[in-house]
């Protein structure tokens, strides 16, 4: 950790220059993404399409909900895209208040957080999507034909990404609490039941109120817990076993 004390205005400086740095980085990812929105839209629709009964179609019923769905794609992707840049400055930003031994995490962090991300969205994408969207379009009939409609269709989709990447940062979460100290294994084992049930409140709250959809949320995120444990009794161990040395 530095000795170096610098004056307050010196660090909002810093922090209004690397904020700049974020805003122009998501800038040039939201080019990026919104010329390919309409690739991006058509990948998104795929899980819902591959159900969709014949007669059934999209709908749009304000004038501008079709830009603002495009938009809405185009700056959450941009997030995406433009997250190695956010998390590096934001890295930069704390870096010189942190001890030698703490700096050297930054890139597995910046990894293997993008892969745990990557891997909730794609086991979202290709799992739990079209088994949600497959449960709730068996209740159409001939006289009930499911049209829903663009913005709701992708509020859901995007956040069922966003919220299944999310959950699969838990092991990763747990590697370095468990090397701050912060947790260990004993504390969440002893926790599991409280933990569990944690686990239904949310998938209640952010999932569509069905047993599959939740089901579908309960079992990879306890899953992940119990991952969480066994990460924490290895790393806390070694940790344990380093000092003693």
């Amino acid at each position: 950790m530095t000795d170096e004390r610098l004056p307050f205005t010196s660090h909002l400086k810093e922090l209004r220059d690397r904020l700049l740095v974020c805003i122009i980085g998501l800038a040039v990812a939201f080019i990026f993404t919104y010329y390919f929105k309409e690739k991006i839209f058509h990948i998104l629709m795929q899980p819902f399409i591959k159900v969709m009964p014949a007669k059934s179609s999209f709908i749009f019923t304000g004038v501008t909900e079709a830009f603002v769905t495009y938009f809405k794609i185009s700056i959450v992707m941009s997030v995406f895209v433009a997250a190695p840049v956010i998390l590096y400055e934001f890295w930069m930003f704390v870096a010189p208040g942190l001890y030698e031994k703490e700096k050297k995490y930054v890139y597995p962090f910046i990894l293997f957080g993008s892969i745990c991300f990557l891997s909730g969205a794609v086991f979202c994408y290709f799992l739990v999507m079209p088994i949600t969207y497959k449960f709730f379009v068996s209740y159409a009939a001939d006289f009930i034909i499911p049209m829903p409609d663009l913005k709701s269709y992708m509020n859901l989709t995007l956040k069922l990404l966003i919220v299944f990447g999310l959950i699969f940062e838990l092991p990763l979460v747990a590697f370095y609490l468990t090397k701050a100290r912060i947790i260990n294994a004993k504390m969440l084992a002893s926790k599991r039941r409280y933990a569990i049930l944690g686990v239904f409140i949310v998938s209640a709250f952010v999932t569509p109120p069905d047993i599959t959809s939740q089901l579908l949320m309960v079992i990879p995120l306890w899953g992940l817990y119990e991952v969480s444990i066994l990460i924490a009794r290895i790393f806390g161990r070694k940790e344990t076993t380093n000092e003693g040395a």
